[in-house]
């Protein structure tokens, strides 16, 4: 799991595929094996041969200079067994996949991607490999094929091999973790960042990272994809991506149109937007959900918030708020500071109905007790601290991934104040507290290195049919998302889950049927199509 500067697409698996609180990946460790930021230029290419001149514009396979990335043999072998986990890995092979640093300067260095796959089951059946992505930006993919491997047991791993991959920065592919435990501590909880906070992040990635820093963007990534899709020995990709992960999707179908085979895109995010107007929206979900949570909570008995549905989600609001001035301790004398109780809070919404028990249960003992620890249990397990105090690797590739995607410029003067105005409208509540944090989410202002990407419009020329799946409840990507998406994408369906929660296909089982029957048969829904949630 990765850190949170306020309120975030997190990975969606946990969320989907365990109906719990959310986190993919949330696991501890990782079963990909630790690779180095960067290996030397005589390491970067499979090959002795001669490095060719790059093309302008990396082109894939045909790019002479990248002939001997797209070449190379994957060496499976046993998972290393992971000491914080026990879990049943004996079923799944690791590797390691050589891609450029820079695609565009091959010979200037590579990056080891750590790879796991989980063979069919049915080998004389098998159709491919079917390449996940558990959303983020910062989720691992190995973690989400370890630790959850029954989540696609059935025809799709009778004739997949399901395969996970760490995206640049993440987990086992060069891991980024700029702050120590102590200092993250502090960085997170605060209830009062100061006009350094973003800056303190930002120098401590530079310091420890700035060869790598600027080429950990989601283009780069759906690069790697590419040529990872071609070590499997896979024509075509097929590929399901949750949440950040369909904007990996979706910059992969606009890269490598001819290569696009049956992709899933849940949870949808859009390019188009900017992070400013993405963070306001992804808000305004945020304080529909929580709106949602405590209209229900009050037909239940006990309910912290009382009885009156009209005054409910202001109660939580204030105190969430109001532990600014009067925070709780914990049984281990840890602060309960507003920051971290939001985070709890949140972290509960993207379970949808199934996590709001847990939520009403935390909140019980926080408001009528004075008891800090669910809450901060709740908000440790969003930011992947664990018991002892130690956050995982790879907890900044949130931030870094964002701010390399193209999330720099950002509205100053009237422009920053009219933003401002439009989060306070639409997202009172959820936002109050910490109004600049929501906007800049990440803090991208004075990140080290300007990113070339751009918010745009996909402009994608496959011809094969794409599935977006949208839940009309969903707090971090809003159902109004996976509209645009569809349209954006031109040859997209959209499949609609009617219910609350974050992503759709551990949800519902309709409309796992209906992905399953695109994998393996290529079946696309109908226009229209509408499904429960479970």
């Amino acid at each position: 799991m990765i850190t949170r500067t306020s309120r975030r697409a997190l990975p969606a698996a946990a969320a989907t595929l365990a109906a719990a609180a959310l986190l993919a990946g949330c696991t501890g460790g990782s079963s990909g094996k630790a690779a180095p930021a960067a290996t030397t230029a005589a390491a970067a290419a499979p090959s002795a041969a001669p490095t060719p001149t790059p093309t302008a514009k990396p082109t894939g396979a045909a790019d002479p200079a990248l002939k001997a990335f797209y070449g190379q043999q994957l060496a499976w072998a046993a998972c290393p067994k992971d000491p914080q986990n026990d879990a049943d890995t004996s079923a799944l092979q690791c590797a390691s996949l050589k891609v450029p640093l820079d695609y565009t300067a091959p010979a200037t260095g590579a990056l080891d991607v750590a790879v796991v796959r989980n063979p069919a089951t049915k080998a004389d059946q098998r159709i491919g490999s079917l390449l996940l992505n558990p959303g983020g930006p910062g989720g691992s993919g190995v973690q989400m094929v370890t630790y959850s491997p029954k989540d696609f047991d059935g025809p799709v791993h009778d004739r997949y091999d399901i395969v996970g991959f760490d995206p640049r920065g993440v987990a086992g592919t060069s891991p980024l973790k700029c702050l120590d435990d102590q200092a993250r501590d502090g960085w997170l909880n605060t209830d009062a960042p100061g006009d350094d906070h973003g800056k303190q992040l930002a120098d401590a990635c530079q310091a420890k990272y700035a060869q790598v820093l600027p080429f950990v963007g989601t283009r780069n990534t759906a690069r790697d994809m590419d040529v990872l899709r071609a070590a499997l020995g896979d024509q075509k990709l097929s590929y399901l991506g949750m949440s950040y992960g369909t904007y990996l999707g979706s910059l992969y179908a606009e890269e490598f149109p001819d290569r696009v085979g049956r992709l899933v895109l849940d949870g949808a995010t859009s390019p188009s937007f900017s992070l400013v107007q993405h963070n306001i929206e992804q808000q305004a979900g945020f304080e529909r959900a929580l709106k949602a949570f405590a209209a229900d909570c009050v037909t239940k008995n006990p309910c912290p918030l009382g009885t009156d549905a009209g005054r409910a989600p202001q109660k939580l609001a204030d105190f969430l708020d109001g532990l600014k001035d009067k925070p709780l301790k914990s049984s281990k004398g840890r602060t309960l500071t507003s920051s971290a109780a939001w985070t709890g809070v949140i972290s509960r919404l993207y379970g949808g109905e199934k996590a709001w028990s847990g939520l009403r249960n935390a909140l019980g003992w926080a408001m009528a007790r004075g008891k800090a620890d669910d809450l901060l249990t709740l908000a440790d397990s969003y930011n992947g601290r664990d018991k002892d105090g130690h956050y995982e690797a790879s907890a900044d590739a949130y931030t870094a991934i964002h701010c390399a995607d193209g999330a720099t410029d950002a509205p100053a003067g009237e422009q920053l104040q009219a933003a401002l105005t439009d989060l306070a409208a639409k997202a009172p509540l959820v936002s109050k507290h910490d109004p600049l944090s929501a906007l800049f989410d990440p803090d991208c202002r004075i990140w080290p290195f300007r990113a070339t990407e751009k918010p745009h419009v996909i402009t994608s020329t496959a011809t094969a049919p794409i599935i977006v799946v949208g839940t009309t409840g969903d707090p971090a990507t809003p159902y109004a998302w996976a509209e645009k998406l569809t349209a954006e994408l031109g040859n997209a369906v959209l499949l609609t889950r009617d219910g609350e929660g974050h992503t759709a296909y551990g949800a519902s089982k309709c409309v796992r049927a209906s992905v399953d029957a695109f994998l393996l048969d290529g079946t696309v829904p109908a226009a229209g199509t509408h499904c429960p949630t479970d």
